[in-house]
């Protein structure tokens, strides 16, 4: 089947900008072709033009464009497409509806409820995909041994395909629906979605609406247990909506498509590349597994055609195109991901785990505050970079450009307005000239007005401008790299680059040795390495089902059983697409993961066989253990381990190989001509040579450029590169000459400096998400972590949780003061309010950073988690009217966690037991997650400490301290210039440099602000006096939450991607009267403070600046369980508007980032049912912009719980801003069982029956501006374009 005789067969990647062909000709030679996808004057579709100059130019027929073509000579197709990429990226799918389980019309909108920028005051989200929603009767239950609801013997008990037992609690109303679908077809709707909860177990009610819907004669039909059978609502229900929304567009191109060949192609083998790397017949590619289409060929090229030259080296792809960067990872299996999010789409599907960086060749560069600034906004194919000669600006490809690394000659003349001239490197060197002074100015205005030493830098050229820019793109590129390994425990420097796409050649050998590869590989056909790679790839048929079984011997037969059916499914399939028993092979996976966590893995045996004591299948036990403890670095002993799905991945192996030879020769390659290009040593000659002409028995000194027609490679300085066998291009990557850098300011290493320290923050994070077992932090991601200076001044703070930002920069220095000194292999655990802690359950892991010859710690990291229960007197530590620290759980100050290396789990266990001797209060419920989530803790600071050793190493102590000071400096520059900004804009219009504001808590409690703004300096003062006392109960705020909260809206208010340390507040002096709400006593209750205070505090900041009305302003906190269990949620709400921008609905905003649990986990492992969770419409203020609007969550309990709820603004509307309407307050409500309906109040812990209902209704967010009164009753849209 792979290779047809005689015939032509042509491999298609049908890109954006361009198309790329690989055409295998009947006498065994191959031909590659570039040509534009869109260029309607001369051909209607790029593919099929691509497949008849072959045709012609080869045969020599002739094959008119305006004829079909004769599918005679052909033998397959072969295509990837970015199709339902572009479609889904630029909102041009098909019109479609979605059907939804009654309740749960806003389940798509709200998502995870999280925001995708924290600093983005905007919450700029995606669009929905569907334009109407109907809300189906229906609804199906689990079952549960421990549910105490009365049984209604009506209802029918039903088997999902699981092997879970469903109760229906509510029939399917057929009638109604047709209804609606009849009303949604009259407005020529004609696609469909629907999700059902629980569908992907039991999914006789989808069907039964896909049967009649297709008998209305709606054309497309998603329905989201066929599409994809895996739990969790909310990522089925996205994909189910991009397969309505894509499928349509994609049988659109392929009829279009089709019909260029006589017969419509019936008798031609056509495939498609599906986003897990398999191929698919046409007729049943899909939506859904379209995404990933394009970049997927790609990475089955490198895979096969690198992995195998380096003797099975584990391999890193690196796509570098116009806009941006793929990286992926290969080492002798595709790596799958199974939920990640493309274009704002979180999509339930197998895909290739292919990370993607705003960093390409079109990337523009910006010099901002004293840095250097990459993207991510791109210059795009129109107008491009500003040396395409269409007014662009400058970009990373200018860059290589001004440094002679692109040579014009070389190029095609396409460029221009007419698409006629050359590049010009004249219009590249005019905009570097005018940005080099600029930057010039910068450094001498800053030079003159700073004392600090060591900070002159004399001009910067041109030269080296641009190659600023080359090296903080490249460091931006390292870090998914590092990503991709160091953070799944693999040793980056032990892989090989696998360099492809246009752009990456320029950049390979540099990425490689600032990762310490040694080796980059560059395949012949590196320009069109993904339509390649659909010649190489094989047919595959998935097949995958749910399953709720444990993993032990009494479940093995079934698992047999089930596994058996579905290899023999896919079997069958691939028999009837030709293949025959020896071209198929099967790969079984088993979805698992420790009972009570939410962490699986899709775990396969294929280096594990099976033996006595596992699975006829393999050992499946044995490979998730092993697997689990190298990315986490533990396994849980004695846990269960659950199935939760069955997937069989079947293959028919289809694949081409390549047979050409390079020559050979016995002279060395001629250079074509020699240029100079400009490297770190400054400008180098460097020889010049055509890809085509070089032999594979020599090899080539850097620097060196070899070009071919589709990309340009650099080889640079002590690299060597030479032609392999089979004609690829082999780069040894050497040690570049170092240069020492010394401590005085470079602009060019600030930049670099800032993404190292950010790395190391992010990393940590990997590292404690990875490694941490709780659902806060694993799931939830409840958890920040920060690098600290010597003085334990905040370095780096990866964009976490606000509410942490500037409060670990307290608990550190008062660490510092307070230890009497920490020795090497010591960890301090700390999480009282008076040693900078936010309320108890944040718990923050502290580690000192030593280094050699010095005696004191030279850096700091820490980590801080949001434990799920340290004890006190209500079950989730969340209690609602604790009136001092004591009832709140655990205490700890200064506590050695670790001593000397040897984690002291005796003594931390006692403490976290301690409450217990308070009357009324317990020790901690959940000892086993608490030390697990510690370790974690402990091991991400281990991490950061390897690290900052590592570039410690690299540059020495002195010169990163002193970067460390430059990065801080520089974010106190970006806020100085903000409050310059504002006091000027403010003197003109008020004539003052003061700003106040006022606002309460529900109980009355004031939090008064004024600031006063020293123009001049670029400073200010924050004064909180006449802010209410210290208050009996828990909304006390410690002194660290204030200073979060200035540092949050802070960074807010720059407007830009600055770092986020204390230099932030170097310009900010602080006033908090002790004693008051803010600055509570010692022993005060402060577990709201964190999660209520802290957001009133940012509205009031907010509000004094005039920078948008007021968000939901609370958090929301609801826990509910019983002495042996407990679960806590954080629930969104409506967003602030503000000038030129509607409030995002169902959304957490400012101090909090948390993820809320998917409905159907909630209903699986808690006592629960979720009758409804929408937005609340009409609860966001009114005006010229409006605010969001808040949601509606109702819970009914199975069994009897203790409720707690901790929330704010039940009395107290958030404000509206310039005119615009406040926003309405929320409410909580308990319906009993005997019909009662009772108002909870704002802060309240209860006792509850099965069968007591909770309803939630969050604060919307308040209005901006005033609509004038013709205009009143219709608010405006958004200046952007934003569902809100």
């Amino acid at each position: 089947m792979a290779e047809s005789i005689g015939k032509f067969d042509f491999a298609i990647d049908r890109g954006g900008t361009f198309t790329d062909v690989f055409a295998r000709l009947p006498d065994g030679r191959e031909r590659v072709l570039k040509l534009l996808s869109h260029d309607p004057q001369n051909y209607k579709d790029a593919p099929t033009e691509g497949i008849r100059r072959v045709l012609e130019e080869e045969s020599g027929r002739s094959f008119p464009r305006d004829k079909p073509l004769d599918t005679s000579l052909i033998g397959w197709i072969r295509m990837g497409t970015t199709v339902a990429t572009n479609a889904l990226l630029e909102r041009q799918g098909e019109r479609m509806v979605l059907l939804v389980t009654r309740g749960f019309r806003d389940l798509l909108h709200i998502g995870t409820q999280a925001r995708p920028d924290l600093f983005d005051l905007e919450v700029c989200m995606p669009e929905v995909l569907y334009e109407e929603v109907i809300e189906v009767e229906e609804r199906v239950i689990l079952t549960q041994d421990y549910c105490e609801l009365p049984r209604n013997q009506l209802r029918q008990l039903v088997t999902g395909s699981s092997g879970d037992s469903l109760e229906v609690k509510c029939e399917l109303d057929l009638q109604r629906v047709e209804q609606d679908l009849r009303r949604v077809w009259s407005k020529g709707i004609r696609s469909l979605a629907v999700l059902f909860l629980h569908s992907y177990t039991w999914s006789a009610h989808e069907k039964a609406v896909g049967s009649l819907a297709k008998r209305l004669g709606f054309t497309q039909v998603s329905l989201s247990s066929e599409v994809m059978p895996m739990v969790r609502a909310v990522p089925r229900g996205f994909t189910v909506c991009v397969d309505a929304y894509l499928t349509p567009k994609i049988h659109m191109y392929l009829t279009e498509f089709t019909t260029g060949f006589k017969g419509g192609l019936k008798n031609v083998d056509v495939l498609f590349m599906q986003s897990d790397g398999g191929l698919t017949p046409m007729e049943q590619f899909c939506g859904s597994r379209a995404v990933l289409s394009g970049p997927a060929g790609g990475v089955v090229g490198y895979a096969v055609t690198s992995y195998s030259f380096t003797n099975n080296k584990p391999v890193i792809g690196f796509d570098m195109g116009g806009t941006s960067t793929d990286v992926s990872r290969y080492a002798g299996q595709y790596e799958h991901v199974f939920e990640a999010t493309i274009a704002g789409i979180t999509l339930q599907a197998p895909q290739l785990d292919i990370s993607t960086v705003a960093a390409g060749g079109g990337s523009r560069l910006f010099f901002r505050s004293g840095m250097f600034v990459v993207g991510p906004e791109s210059a795009g194919a129109h107008p491009g970079p500003a040396c395409y000669r269409k007014g662009g600006p400058l970009t990373i490809t200018d860059a290589n450009l001004a440094l002679g690394r692109l040579l014009p000659s070389f190029f095609p003349h396409i460029f221009g307005p007419e698409e006629n001239e050359p590049l010009s490197a004249d219009d590249t060197m005019k905009h570097f000239q005018k940005l080099t002074q600029e930057i010039n100015h910068f450094l001498s205005t800053n030079q003159s007005s700073s004392s600090s030493p060591g900070r002159d830098q004399s001009e910067m050229s041109i030269e080296e401008v641009a190659m600023g820019f080359i090296r903080v793109a490249n460091e931006a590129m390292c870090r998914p790299i590092r990503a991709l390994t160091q953070a799944k425990g693999h040793d980056t420097s032990e892989h090989v680059l696998a360099c492809f796409g246009g752009a990456g050649g320029q950049h390979a050998c540099a990425i490689a040795r600032a990762l310490g590869m040694k080796t980059v590989f560059i395949h012949k056909y590196s320009g069109v390495l993904s339509a390649y790679g659909l010649a190489l790839a094989d047919v595959v048929e998935e097949v995958q089902e749910p399953c709720s079984l444990q993993y032990k011997v009494d479940s093995y037969p079934e698992l047999d059983r089930r596994i058996q059916q579905l290899s023999e499914r896919c079997e069958e399939i691939l028999h009837k697409r030709g293949f025959n028993s020896c071209q198929i092979s099967m790969e079984v996976f088993l979805h698992l993961r420790y009972e009570g966590t939410d962490c699986a893995l899709m775990v396969s045996v294929a280096s594990n066989p099976g033996n006595r004591h596992s699975c006829m299948a393999g050992d499946f036990g044995t490979a998730f253990t092993e697997r689990y403890h190298k990315e986490f670095g533990f396994t849980i002993a004695n846990r269960p381990i659950m199935v939760d799905d069955i997937r069989v991945r079947g293959s028919g192996k289809s694949g081409i190989r390549s047979n050409v030879q390079p020559s050979s020769g016995q002279t060395s390659p001629t250079p074509v001509k020699m240029t100079q290009c400009y490297f770190e040593e400054g400008y180098l000659n460097t020889a010049v040579y055509l890809w085509e002409d070089l032999t594979c028995n020599y090899s080539i000194q850097g620097p060196a450029i070899i070009i071919d027609k589709n990309s340009t490679i650099l080889v640079e300085p002590s690299c060597v590169a030479h032609l392999t066998e089979a004609g690829d291009v082999c780069i040894a990557v050497g040690m570049a000459t170092q240069c020492v850098l010394g401590t005085e300011l470079n602009t060019v290493q600030l930049s670099i400096f800032s993404h190292r320290f950010m790395s190391i923050a992010e990393q940590m994070g990997r590292v404690l998400q990875r490694t941490s077992i709780s659902t806060n932090i694993k799931e939830r991601l409840d958890f920040s972590c920060a690098v600290f200076g010597p003085d334990g001044g905040l370095v780096s703070n990866a964009p976490h949780i606000p509410v942490h930002l500037g409060a670990m920069q307290e608990t550190v220095q008062y660490q510092i003061k307070a230890s009497g000194g920490m020795q090497e292999g010591d960890v301090i655990l700390s999480n009282h309010p008076c040693a900078g802690g936010s309320h108890l359950p944040d718990l923050t892991v502290i580690t000192p950073v030593f280094s050699v010859g010095v005696s004191a710690p030279v850096f700091f990291v820490a980590s801080r988690g949001h434990h799920a229960d340290i004890g006190g007197i209500t079950p989730g530590s969340m209690p609602p009217h604790s009136t001092s620290l004591q009832q709140e759980g655990a205490v700890f100050t200064s506590f050695k966690l670790v001593t000397g290396g040897v984690f002291q789990e005796k003594a931390v266990t006692e403490a976290l037991m301690a409450p217990a001797q308070y009357p009324g209060c317990s020790g901690t419920r959940n000892l086993r997650d608490n030390l697990s989530d510690l370790r974690a803790q402990v091991a991400a600071n281990q991490r950061g400490c390897q690290l900052v050793g590592e570039l410690i190493d690299s540059y020495g102590l002195e010169v990163v301290q002193a970067y460390m000071g430059y990065i801080q400096s520089n974010a106190e520059l970006a806020v100085r210039d903000m409050l310059k900004d504002f006091a000027r804009r403010r003197h003109e219009e008020t004539g003052s440099l003061e700003v106040e504001a006022e606002d309460q808590m529900d109980d009355g409690t004031p939090i008064r602000l004024k600031v006063q703004i020293n123009e001049l300096q670029g400073s200010a003062v924050f004064d909180f006096t006449g802010t209410g006392a210290e208050v009996w109960g828990n909304c006390n705020a410690p002194r660290a939450i204030t200073l979060s909260a200035l540092i949050y809206c802070l960074r807010c208010m720059v407007g830009q991607d600055i770092p986020l340390n204390q230099g932030c507040l170097k310009p900010i002096s602080v006033i908090i009267p002790p004693g008051s709400i803010l600055q509570p006593s010692p022993d005060a209750a402060v577990v709201g403070g964190n999660v209520l205070t802290s957001q009133r505090v940012v509205d009031v900041i907010f509000k004094a600046f005039q920078v948008c009305a007021a968000s939901q302003g609370c958090m929301n906190n609801v826990s509910f369980g019983c002495e042996k269990s407990g679960y806590y949620e954080t629930v969104a709400g409506g967003a602030g508007a503000g000038p030129g921008w509607n409030g995002r609905s169902g959304v957490h905003s400012h101090m909090t980032n948390t993820r809320i649990t998917d409905p159907e986990i909630l209903e699986k492992r808690y006592p629960v049912i979720l009758e409804q969770f929408s937005l609340r419409p009409g609860s966001g203020g009114g005006g010229l912009y409006h605010g969001g609007d808040g949601v509606i969550r109702k819970l009914l309990f199975r069994r009897p719980v203790v409720l707690s709820v901790l929330t704010e603004r039940r009395s107290t509307r958030p404000y509206g801003l310039q005119g615009g309407e406040n926003g309405a307050p929320g409410l909580n409500l308990l319906h009993k069982t005997d019909g009662r309906v009772l108002n909870l109040g704002a802060k309240n812990t209860i006792s509850l029956d099965p069968g007591d209902m909770f309803s939630l209704f969050t604060p919307g967010g308040g209005g901006y501006g005033c609509v004038d009164e013709q205009d009143r009753g219709h608010n405006l849209p958004s200046k952007r374009k934003c569902l809100n």
